[in-house]
């Protein structure tokens, strides 16, 4: 009988973190579980896989591939050039690397490296985050033996026999916060009278929802009942500190490296809808409001807050109704312990907190049959 091991995975993902980080995780499930195993990223040129997958210790080849732009340019022209050597030097770095198992988890790098392995023979795996199929892989999902999905419903853009629903690989740090509530706030120099409010705008911000957070300060700090954590992001924060950097109550920050320390903090969460985001915050289980970016291909950001905001998981506000409505929202729930009560147990029902096993059993079971 063979040994069910990996010997050798070729992994895809690029363009955002939301594809890169899922990939990294489960890289490292598989070596965690097959020290032996050979593991081989391939990405796009230029782009961020290029820095923060051997930041994680892996290797990477990079494709000359890119996007089409909207505006009319010269590297639209250039496009199927680059697209006919990605898929040339895809194909060479296949048949070099000879993979037991491709994954593909969105970006531009994806297609034309999970194209090359079906061609060669080699099975494939998708892993799909966001509640609304990306295009590359729903393109690629014909030849796929297997497809990893984070939300139920899928099946209206993927067969249903190929469908494993995994959930999205999460941090493992996130799945027992290491801090009590008094303790993180303590770290963080706040007061733990204080019912904390946590903002996420993502590594470079949102201005959506910077305007949302200045229009609800007044809720936020008048009844000094409240203090605000703002992750405003890196272009904001130097125009955002002559404003609120002196203020009671506000603790502004450009980027957080120590998340489970401020997730720790929070009472309440208020954050965009990327695939990784809500999933981390389902395992995290605290109440959230989501403003969902609009400015995301298919809208998905919406429709992944939406999954939550229809099981009452989760409040959802528009980024011109968050201008008007957050701050109001926002403290009727951190006055209201029933319903925050409800939504972190709804939340909760959301979690995955084995999607990275479970996406590597698949590997398993596409490479050598179930057992």
């Amino acid at each position: 009988m063979k040994e069910r091991s990996l010997n050798r995975v070729l992994l895809s993902a690029g363009g955002t973190g939301g594809h890169i980080f899922p990939a990294i995780a489960v890289a490292n499930e598989i070596k965690s579980r097959f020290p032996e195993c050979e593991i081989l990223f391939v990405g796009a040129e230029g782009k961020m896989e290029m820095e923060k997958v051997p930041q994680a210790g892996f290797k990477i080849v990079g494709l000359p591939i890119a996007g089409l732009q909207r505006k009319l340019t010269l590297s639209n022209f250039l496009l199927p050039i680059k697209i006919l050597k990605s898929m040339l030097k895809a194909k060479s770095v296949v048949n070099e690397f000879r993979p037991q198992v491709a994954v593909g988890f969105g970006g531009y790098a994806s297609g034309p490296t999970l194209r090359a392995a079906g061609t060669a023979g080699v099975p494939t795996v998708l892993q799909e985050q966001n509640s609304y199929a990306g295009l590359t892989n729903k393109l690629l999902a014909k030849h796929a033996k297997a497809i990893c999905v984070a939300y139920e419903g899928m099946d209206k853009f993927f067969e249903r026999e190929k469908i494993r629903v995994t959930g999205n690989p999460v941090r493992k740090e996130l799945m027992n916060l290491p801090y009590e509530r008094d303790e993180a706030l303590l770290k963080l120099k706040l007061d733990p009278s204080k019912k904390t409010v946590l903002i996420l705008g993502g590594s470079l911000g949102a201005r959506g929802v910077n305007n949302a957070v200045e229009a609800s300060m007044k809720e936020f700090l008048e009844p000094d009942m409240f203090q605000v954590i703002w992750q405003c992001g890196k272009i904001y924060k130097s125009e955002l500190e002559k404003k609120y950097g002196s203020k009671r109550g506000v603790l502004l920050v450009d980027f957080i490296q120590d998340m489970p320390l401020f997730y720790s903090a929070a009472d309440l969460i208020v954050s965009r809808a990327g695939a990784m985001s809500v999933s981390e915050l389902a395992i995290v289980g605290k109440p959230v409001i989501f403003i969902p970016s609009p400015n995301v291909a298919e809208d998905h950001q919406t429709k992944n807050a939406k999954a939550l905001y229809n099981k009452d998981a989760a409040r959802m506000l528009s980024d011109v109704e968050a201008v008007k409505e957050l701050g109001f929202i926002a403290v009727a729930l951190l006055m209201n312990e029933k319903v925050a009560s409800q939504l972190k147990e709804n939340i909760a029902s959301f979690a995955r907190p084995n999607a990275t096993e479970e996406i590597v059993d698949t590997l398993i079971e596409v490479v050598y049959g179930r057992a």
